[in-house]
């Protein structure tokens, strides 16, 4: 038994040509996509901005180097701690294992850019696959835009092929164009949201990390050569 049998608007979509179906299976793994992104991105953000307020309140008693390796080893695999380990780890190899040298303002400068660098990496990290749902919420309508007039197209050439304009035989192929506007708008509205949503969840991780790093820089300016 076909537990859509009585459903007109799967009907509708059933008795839809190839092009409309196509389209709406598109449509179909768009959104699919689309929410699992979200849904991925969503818990991983929380837990960073989790790791990176904790980190940043033990950051506030932190007063020197040796402070910095015991908050990056007691906050091993994550965020934070990633992003500390490498600056301190770049700033070993340029003393060949210390990190209680005095730094002249050549190497300071390659310290800062390090920095600058980890930085715009981690957060390039944080934005991937936010342009998916971008595109997604652009070109969803435009595809069911394109499904619509493609099955009112055919519509138009049933009405001339059968010789009949009533609404009994206009409506069910209107009807049929228009699944695809309205399942094109399903999928832009909500990626649109989930874009918005996650782009200023990334721009609160951005601000954090941007915190991380100047506390970092504010301790480390201790070992610069006078």
């Amino acid at each position: 038994m076909n537990i859509f049998s009585g459903n007109s608007l799967w009907q509708l979509v059933a008795q839809s040509d190839a092009i409309s179906k196509l389209v709406l299976l598109l449509l179909l793994a768009m959104s699919i996509a689309c929410w699992a992104i979200f849904i991925g991105k969503l818990a991983l953000l929380h837990m960073k901005e989790r790791q990176f307020k904790n980190i940043n309140k033990k950051m506030q008693s932190a007063k020197n180097s040796t402070d910095l390796v015991e908050i990056s080893t007691t906050a091993r695999t994550t965020a934070p701690s990633y992003f500390i380990s490498k600056n301190l780890t770049f700033l070993k190899e340029l003393y060949g294992g210390s990190v209680t040298q005095k730094i002249d303002a050549h190497e300071w400068e390659m310290l800062e850019r390090n920095i600058d660098n980890t930085i715009e990496t981690m957060i390039s990290q944080n934005e991937e696959y936010l342009p998916f749902l971008s595109s997604c919420a652009a070109v969803a309508p435009l595809l069911g835009l394109f499904g619509t007039v493609w099955g009112l197209v055919h519509a138009f050439i049933r009405i001339s092929e059968t010789q009949v304009a009533d609404i009994a035989t206009i409506a069910p192929g209107i009807a049929e164009a228009l699944i695809t506007t309205l399942a094109g708008l399903m999928v832009a509205i909500p990626a649109l949201i989930m874009f918005n949503y996650l782009h200023t969840k990334t721009g609160a991780l951005e601000h954090n990390l941007i915190l991380l790093a100047d506390r970092m820089t504010f301790i480390l300016q201790q070992h610069r050569g006078r």
